[in-house]
């Protein structure tokens, strides 16, 4: 016994001291950045397009644009612990390149020149280490870049840093014990939302012109809404996978999908253009699909869908406004909008959690090592490997005695399966996806779907270790592998939304009951408007497989039809925090 507890205290302690050299090496890096002037302002106010376009009329020099990231992504840093590997010096020698040759040439290398980018941690770049937070993978650095990475590169992007997230990249939060853990740029008692939490933080305070994330659960849709920024839930197979490292690669259940995130439609969009289709010359990805970006003209009036509940847990007041006020202005521009009513999402949720913990979360949290688990993780990884009696105690329990026959059904879900089960489950979620495909997309016959990203606008660190049931807004998508984008539309006001008597009845309609106590009428309820006064609230414009870029041209009618005075886009978080 002795030996192993000796072992691992000494794993531990060696832990200590790498986390403490990494930490270091980054502030000394961080400390290269030049300082912030009032003459960076232009370039951290342009978005991805126009800083080509100036670049391409002699008027700016990638060096100009990428000093003005670099030192605001120092910044961003300094307030939310948002990155991991730092890559300021190699960026300013690209920039450096990139103006030589286009000085010479007067042409420029590519549709992204001189774009500063910013990739989340588990995207391989040459000479950094790939770790997403754990111990024991820190100190590789990578050999080669991820396929992405590497296409950016070639069309004259420029990568500045790599961003955080979650211990697994398993949460809708950013902690992990090598990096710690990130907040949100509005407000610091808040999450950033997780998986692609650094990125969403850092291009919320101007740090980045794109960012790259990836998304199984919401893990790209969660954080640019917690932070206020645009992002696509991209189809599977559109943008290459290769050389982005998950802690459970072999999975199939549920695809990953990568896709970009931005502060405003127009960037992503760019970026869909350039990078739909584009082949790769190392034919490293089978799943990339050669499928280029198509233009495609609207018609003048289309047909929405929406809701404000997903009959999960009720929309908070917020969340419901911000739908509705998208809806409204839809209409004022003589869009179709009408009601629609999903199928039961428990069902959904029920396949989802059945297909993830098929084997307890073993080969998930096999890198953890020394490292301590992160609470978000604890319920979900080991309840999924509880004896039978008391998995059937638990769900009779919370079905008989606390009222809530969605999370017994949940309960019974979660659990180590043979290969038997995990096909049966796999069959189930093919059924339901075709079952959603008729029930909602025929029967309706809809352009678009527009509903909330969560219940709640945003969850307060340590949140998610009692609501992460609330993924079901957004794992519904992945389930049935839709294009999804997010668009910021307001932000919470304490007085506004207040929580008012029909929130006071938790579970009605078939509703979780323990889900809904926690976020409304608990002793202390999570939704809290005054507390989460000012934080940015968004809503999922979602499209049918493939239809990628009608979800984008979709997003460009929603954005328009808001109008741009909501505080949102490049620089906008810094009037708003001197507001």
């Amino acid at each position: 016994m002795w030996p192993f507890s000796s072992l691992w205290i000494t794993d531990q302690s060696k832990a200590r001291v790498l986390i403490a050299a990494k930490r270091a090496e980054r502030d000394s890096l961080l400390a290269t950045a030049p300082r912030l002037t009032a003459r960076h302002e232009q370039f951290l106010e342009a978005g991805a397009h126009e800083i080509v376009s100036r670049i391409g009329k002699g008027e700016w020099t990638a060096r100009e644009v990428v000093e003005a990231y670099i030192a605001q992504a120092a910044q961003a840093q300094t307030t939310t612990n948002c990155l991991t590997e730092v890559a300021f010096q190699q960026a300013l020698k690209r920039a450096e390149t990139l103006d030589a040759e286009y000085s010479a040439t007067k042409k420029l290398r590519g549709p992204l020149h001189g774009v500063p980018f910013s990739a989340k941690d588990q995207f391989d770049i040459v000479g950094f280490d790939t770790s997403i937070g754990f111990t024991t993978w820190a100190n590789k650095p990578a050999i080669t870049n991820a396929v992405l990475v590497d296409q950016l590169i070639s069309l004259g992007a420029i990568p500045i840093a790599k961003t955080n997230v979650p211990q697994t990249m398993f949460s809708f939060e950013c902690n992990n014990p090598l990096w710690g853990r990130t907040t949100n740029p509005y407000n610091s008692n808040y999450t950033c939302g997780g998986s692609s939490g650094g990125e969403a933080a850092l291009l919320a305070m101007d740090g980045s012109a794109i960012g790259i994330g990836s998304d199984v659960g919401g893990s790209l849709r969660i954080p640019a809404a917690y932070c206020g920024v645009y992002g696509l839930k991209t189809s599977f197979g559109r943008v290459s996978r290769a050389g982005a490292h998950s802690s459970n690669p072999a999975f199939e259940g549920i695809k990953s999908i990568t896709g970009p995130m931005a502060r405003n439609v127009k960037d992503l969009e760019l970026f869909c253009k350039v990078i739909f289709g584009l082949q790769d010359e190392r034919h490293l990805d089978y799943t990339f699909v050669p499928m280029p970006y198509h233009q495609l003209e609207l018609p003048k009036q289309l047909k929405f869908g929406y809701y404000t509940s997903d009959n999960f847990a009720k929309a908070s007041p917020a969340t419901a406004r911000a739908v509705m006020e998208t809806v409204e202005a839809l209409q004022k521009q003589g869009h179709e909008c009408i009601e629609i009513e999903l199928p039961d999402v428990s069902d959904c949720l029920e396949i989802y959690l059945a297909l993830i913990s098929a084997d307890g979360y073993k080969r998930m949290t096999s890198p953890l090592g020394p490292d301590p688990m992160e609470p978000s993780l604890i319920l979900p990884v080991y309840g999924s490997r509880i004896p039978s009696f008391l998995r059937r105690f638990g769900a009779w329990f919370a079905e008989s005695i606390l009222g809530d026959s969605l999370f017994a059904k949940f309960i019974r879900a979660s659990r180590i399966k043979s290969v038997f089960e995990m096909n049966s489950w796999a069959a189930r979620r093919n059924n339901w996806n075709a079952m959603f495909y008729e029930k909602v997309w025929n029967h309706y016959e809809l352009d678009g779907i527009i509903c909330p990203v969560q219940a709640m606008p945003q969850i307060p660190h340590g949140g998610s270790t009692t609501v992460n049931s609330l993924v079901i807004s957004t794992a519904v998508y992945n389930l049935v592998d839709s294009p999804v984008g997010i668009v910021p539309v307001t932000h919470v006001n304490g007085l506004k939304d207040q929580v008012t008597e029909a929130w006071l009845s938790p579970g009605s309609n078939g509703r979780s009951v323990l889900m809904e106590k926690r976020l409304y009428t608990a002793a202390k309820p999570m939704y809290n408007p005054v507390d989460m006064d000012g934080l940015p609230v968004s809503v999922q414009i979602i499209g049918r497989k493939w239809e990628d870029e009608k979800v984008l041209a979709m997003m460009s009618v929603v954005d328009d039809a808001l109008g741009p005075n909501r505080g949102f886009g490049p620089r906008r978080f810094a009037k708003h925090a001197g507001s």
